[in-house]
């Protein structure tokens, strides 16, 4: 698995990609959000980018927003120095599957890595079924898709992994309790917000509008459910 580390200063870069390494990623550093992005868009072959959201230069929230544009399927953790919940939500809405709060161990960091790589990746068993049809949508289990009446609508791995956990379980609403500790796992210590952003993040993407249908209902005061209306 290839990271893309952008850090700006020195002894924490040094800090990560000497623990990532150990894990057994490949680990490209970056100290600036420019070279960060032209290093991505050079080699384009990344699994993973580790962000500093406070840099010299364009912020990591820039940077964010670009790899995602470019990259929709891309993984992306977000380092900040600040708990300030602002910007964990403006990282997110940037684009970010998940964030690590400064100071961090590196069982933490690299077990955070480890829980996007298994949501990119699930396993090498296939699924039974090659896809989930709760028309208009196809998610396309295999190849990790995610389909409206034909067209692509490109998903983060986290998007992908709420999308199939409330597709699978149709018009039952599921807490954010669970979806937290299915999506990102059982240890997980941050806020039920990355929940909610994520499915903001979801709702304009699957263009859902108070005008029209609405697939992804939000049950109050619970968690969400994927309205299927039957013929």
């Amino acid at each position: 698995m290839k990271v893309l580390l952008l850090e700006d200063e020195k002894p924490i870069r040094d800090f990560i990609r000497v623990n990532l390494k150990r894990a057994g990623f490949d680990v490209v550093e970056a100290e600036t959000g420019e070279y960060a992005l032209s290093v991505a868009l050079e080699q384009k072959d990344f699994d993973i980018a580790i962000l500093d959201l406070m840099l010299p230069g364009i912020s990591g929230f820039h940077v964010c927003e670009r790899l995602r544009k470019n990259f929709p399927r891309l993984g992306i953790i977000i380092l900040t120095a600040k708990s300030q919940e602002v910007d964990k939500v403006m990282g997110l809405e940037s684009g970010a599957d998940d964030y690590v709060v400064k100071p961090f161990s590196p069982v933490e960091l690299v077990a955070r890595v480890r829980s996007l790589v298994r949501r990119m990746y699930p396993g090498d068993i296939p699924p039974q079924e090659s896809s989930i049809e709760r028309l208009p949508f196809t998610l396309m289990l295999d190849e990790r898709r995610l389909l409206k009446s034909g067209d692509d609508i490109p998903l983060t791995p986290t998007e992908f992994s709420i999308v199939k956990l409330l597709m699978e379980q149709p018009n039952k609403a599921v807490s954010r309790d669970v979806i937290l500790s299915s999506v990102w796992g059982q240890y997980f210590m941050g806020e039920l917000k990355i929940v909610d952003v994520n499915i903001s993040r979801i709702r304009q993407k699957i263009g859902q509008d108070s005008a029209g249908p609405q697939y992804l209902e939000t049950v109050w005061g619970f968690g969400y459910l994927w309205r299927v209306q039957h013929s």
